[in-house]
C-alpha cells in the first residue's frame, strides 16, 4: 500500500478520503490556525498540492527538500519561513499521516497548551496507552504546569521499549505515548536551536535565504540543506531541552505505522474483520482485508492482513509486520518497481495507470482533471492510439485543433507534436495504447508545460 512514490499519507486507508486531506480539514478552522505550510520532497509536491485542492484549502507555502534530512531540519526551516509573515508565530508542528479520531478534542488541546508554547516551552502532546506497544517512544510526565494546565512538565522520553518494559510504563500509568506533535514559538525554536545545533540552524538559513520561487513550491537552496545534520526533532531539542512539556490529548490518536494498527482503527464486520473493496468472506475471522480493485476471496483464515493492489498481493500475519521493512528491502535489492511504484501514478494534471504491457505495446488507462492540460510534446520511439471513454478531450496534433468524445479515437504518429487537455468540468477518462521500440516515460520530450516541468520527462515529473 505505502509506497515511496505514494506513502500513506496520499492512501484513503482508512475511508473516503486519504490521511493528509484528513489532516488538512484537521487545520481548516481559521480562528485556530492560519495557512499551513508543507515540507516535503520534490516526488510527493503535486500530491500535496491535490490534496489541498480537493481540501478546498491555500497553503501558506509548500517547501521542497532537496534531499531527506528528517524532522528538525524540516521544523527550522519551516520556522524561518513562517516567521518572515508572522515573526512571534506559534508553530504546529505535525506529520500528516496520523489518525485522530476527533477534531474539535485536537483544537482544543491545541488552544490550550498555547499560552505553555507563549511562555517559551517546548510542548509535544501525549497519547494516554490503551496496551503496551513497542512501536511507539514513551513521555513520563511530571508536575502540572502553571502556565497551562493541560500541560505537565516532562521528566524524559524513552526510545521505543521491548514488550517488558512497555508492559510496565503502561501498568504504571504515569506514561504516555508520543505523538510526535509540537507546539513551540518559532523564536524559542530558533534560539534553542542555535545552542543545541548551530550548524543545522546555519544551514537551513542558507537553505532558505537561496530558496526559490518555482509556481506554488519553494525549493530550498540545495547545497545548504544537504549539508544539514539528518536528525529527528526528538533527539536534536525535546531530549535535551529543559523546556519541553507535554499536553495530555483526551482523543483517539494512532500513527498507522502497521497493519494490526490499521485493522485497530478500521470498522470491522461481527467477525473481526476490517474490510475494504470487493471482498467476499467464509468462515474468516480477525482479520484486515483491502483490495484496490480486484475481487478478492477468503476461506478459513484468521488474523491475516491480505492486501490486494493492482500491481502486487500481500499475505501477512496482522500481528507480525515487522518483517515487512526487510521485505521491501529484499524486493529493492531484486529491482522489483513494486517496491516504491504504484501501479497509479500521479501526476499535476491527474494520473495514469499501466493496465497490461507487453513486447512492444503498452496499455493505459489515463484520467485528466477538469481545466487541466498536459504538455506539448512528442515521442521519438512510440506511437500512440486514444480511445476517450469518459468525458470530452481536446488534442493538438500537429497544426490540428480536435475534440473527442466518448467512443472516439485518434492516432498520433511517431515524432508528432501532440498535447491533450480536459476543457469539461467532469474528468476525462481515455485508453491509451502505445506501441514501439521504447515504451519508456523518458521518450517524452517536453517544448511547453503549464507546471514548469522541462525537458524530456522522467521519474520524478
Amino acid at each position: 500500500m505505502s509506497r515511496r512514490g505514494r506513502p500513506k499519507q496520499f492512501l484513503a486507508v482508512t475511508g473516503r478520503e486519504s490521511l493528509i486531506v484528513q489532516t488538512i480539514r484537521r487545520l481548516a478552522h481559521s480562528d485556530t490556525f492560519a495557512p499551513p505550510i508543507f515540507v516535503c520532497n520534490n516526488e510527493h509536491r503535486f500530491l500535496v498540492a491535490e490534496a489541498l485542492r480537493e481540501a478546498g484549502l491555500t497553503a501558506g507555502s509548500i517547501i521542497l527538500e532537496p534531499c531527506p534530512r528528517n524532522t528538525a531540519p524540516a521544523a527550522v526551516a519551516s520556522a524561518l519561513v513562517a516567521m518572515e509573515r508572522d515573526p512571534g508565530a506559534l508553530l504546529l508542528f505535525l506529520p500528516s499521516d496520523h489518525l485522530i479520531a476527533d477534531d474539535a478534542a485536537f483544537r482544543k488541546l491545541v488552544a490550550g497548551a498555547a499560552p505553555a508554547a507563549r511562555a517559551g516551552k517546548f510542548v509535544c502532546f501525549g497519547v494516554k496507552p490503551s496496551r503496551p506497544e513497542t512501536g511507539f517512544g514513551y513521555i513520563s510526565a511530571g508536575r502540572r504546569l502553571e502556565e497551562a494546565a493541560g500541560c505537565r512538565a516532562v521528566k524524559r522520553f524513552i526510545e521505543k521499549p521491548d514488550l517488558e518494559i512497555a508492559t510496565r510504563l503502561v501498568a504504571e500509568g504515569s506514561h504516555l505515548w508520543n505523538a510526535g506533535i509540537f507546539l513551540f514559538q518559532g523564536q524559542a525554536l530558533l534560539n534553542e536551536m542555535e545552542a543545541l545545533e548551530p550548524d543545522l540552524v546555519e544551514c537551513c538559513r542558507e537553505a532558505v535565504s537561496g530558496a526559490v520561487h518555482d509556481l506554488d513550491f519553494l525549493r530550498l537552496e540545495g547545497r545548504a540543506f544537504s549539508a544539514a545534520r539528518d536528525i529527528s526533532i526528538d533527539h536534536a531539542l525535546m531530549e535535551k531541552t529543559s523546556s519541553a512539556a507535554v499536553a495530555d490529548a483526551s482523543f483517539d490518536w494512532s500513527d498507522l505505522g502497521s497493519f494490526s494498527a490499521l485493522w485497530e482503527a478500521s470498522e470491522k464486520d461481527s467477525a473481526g474483520n476490517s474490510l475494504t473493496g470487493d471482498v467476499i468472506l467464509q468462515d474468516t475471522k480477525g482479520s484486515y482485508l483491502y483490495s484496490e480493485g480486484q475481487l478478492l476471496a477468503a476461506v478459513g483464515v484468521a488474523d491475516l492482513a491480505v492486501v490486494a493492489m493492482h500491481d502486487a498481493v500481500l499475505v501477512a500475519p496482522l500481528h507480525q509486520s515487522d518483517e515487512l521493512k526487510s521485505l521491501v528491502g529484499a524486493l529493492r535489492a531484486q529491482g522489483r518497481e513494486e517496491a516504491d511504484s504504484h501501479a497509479t501514478v500521479y501526476r499535476p494534471w491527474g494520473n495514469y495507470r499501466t493496465i497490461i504491457a507487453g513486447p512492444r505495446y503498452l496499455v493505459k488507462e489515463i484520467v485528466v482533471q477538469p481545466g487541466r492540460r498536459l504538455s506539448g510534446q512528442y515521442h521519438n520511439h512510440r506511437a500512440e492510439h486514444w480511445v476517450v471513454v469518459e468525458g470530452v478531450a481536446e488534442i493538438e496534433r500537429g497544426d490540428e485543433r480536435l475534440l473527442l468524445e466518448e467512443d472516439q479515437s485518434l492516432y498520433i504518429p511517431v515524432g508528432a507534436v501532440h498535447r491533450l487537455r480536459n476543457p469539461g468540468d467532469a474528468p476525462l477518462r481515455l485508453i491509451e495504447v502505445q506501441t514501439g521500440s521504447c515504451l519508456a516515460e523518458d521518450d517524452i520530450v517536453r517544448l511547453d508545460d503549464d507546471y514548469g516541468r522541462r525537458g524530456p520527462a522522467d521519474e520524478n515529473s
